[in-house]
């Protein structure tokens, strides 16, 4: 039997981001039967056609037009996070299971009323951190179910990108170089990714937070280049994050786990994907599988086929909401100076 297949709405204009592995994603998931897109200012059309091909049915100029005429199943929202919620409430009023670009909202304020109304109509709201459906992260969180860390005793972080972009005067320009339309800087742009996949790994949530930002490049930009964090787990365990625009290209990064039977490492830009230690032996181990398919289009999937009732979501409404809190809470202590408690209702 044929499983069934969905219509994807994808909803942006010229500011959206990562829309060249959206659209590829889109054209290479058999569950997706056809793609509508909405793009008032048609400069995504052109990209659109070319990786989509058949799959691109219509293109519209106005989101609430598309989402009432064609009822997609899934929405695709890539925008700046000072427009998404506009769009995540006219396709959650339509109907619509949503996965959104991060950070999807300037606040906590503005993404709670989504995520309660989402639960009310039995629909997921999903941000895109791809990073979950990994292979290697997958296995690691198999381990630490599996009690193989035994209990988990504390975290650190490291995920550094490079200042090169920081340095572009058209940068200057876009929305992630500016607060008010962006929310936040690095932590709310790719430290995002490490602080979920430490609750993810750990089945943990973050419920206290402190730390600092800065601007260590000197660049014209109203959005930190720089923070540290330390934060307190619902299980009783601490953790660390160093995040920041440092390097002249490409990545570091960084995610060490430790617990009482033994800990393990990450360093996925040095392909070093996963290694665990075991205390009992101080035995070694690598994991040696595939490390591919990775990035957006496992993710994507993944929410193809919980709109098509196959599955999970890559992230709960619930989900999606903690990692926001978790976000705005320690833009919040590093205002105030002030640890922040994050809710946990």
């Amino acid at each position: 039997m044929m499983k069934k297949q969905i219509s994807v709405a994808v909803l942006t204009n010229e500011t959206g981001a990562h829309l060249s592995a959206y659209f590829s994603a889109l054209k290479e998931i058999d569950a997706v039967k056809e793609v509508f897109l909405s793009d008032p200012s048609h400069k995504q059309v052109e990209l659109a056609r070319r990786e989509l091909g058949s799959k691109l049915s219509e293109v519209y100029d106005k989101p609430e037009n598309l989402l009432q005429i064609e009822h997609p199943e899934l929405a695709l929202v890539t925008m700046e996070a000072r427009q998404a919620p506009q769009a995540i409430n006219l396709a959650l009023e339509q109907g619509c299971h949503v996965l959104s670009e991060k950070p999807a909202c300037l606040s906590v304020a503005q993404f709670e009323p989504l995520v309660q109304k989402a639960e009310s109509k039995h629909l997921d709201l999903s941000l895109a951190l791809a990073n979950r459906t990994n292979p290697e992260i997958q296995f690691a969180k198999s381990l630490i179910d599996a009690g193989t860390l035994g209990k988990i005793y504390g975290v650190e972080m490291t995920l550094l990108a490079d200042q090169t972009r920081l340095t572009n005067p058209a940068y200057h320009q876009s929305w992630y170089a500016q607060k008010d339309r962006a929310g936040g800087g690095f932590l709310s742009w790719l430290g995002i990714h490490w602080l979920d996949l430490s609750m993810y790994l750990t089945d943990s949530s973050i419920t206290d937070v402190s730390g600092f930002t800065a601007l260590v490049g000197g660049q014209p930009i109203s959005v930190e280049d720089a923070a540290a964090l330390s934060f307190r787990y619902e299980a009783g365990f601490l953790g660390t994050l160093t995040a920041g625009y440092f390097m002249n290209r490409g990545y570091q990064s960084l995610i060490k786990i430790w617990g009482s039977k033994g800990w393990l490492e990450m360093v996925p830009f040095e392909e070093r994907h996963l290694e665990w230690t075991l205390n009992h032996n101080g035995k070694k181990f690598r994991f040696e599988k595939p490390v591919e398919p990775r990035g957006y289009t496992p993710a994507v999937r993944k929410a193809v086929q919980a709109a098509a009732g196959n599955g999970d979501p890559l992230l709960t409404s619930r989900e999606s909401l903690r990692i926001i809190r978790t976000i705005y809470a320690f833009y919040d202590a590093a205002k105030s100076g002030k640890a922040q408690k994050i809710s946990q209702a």
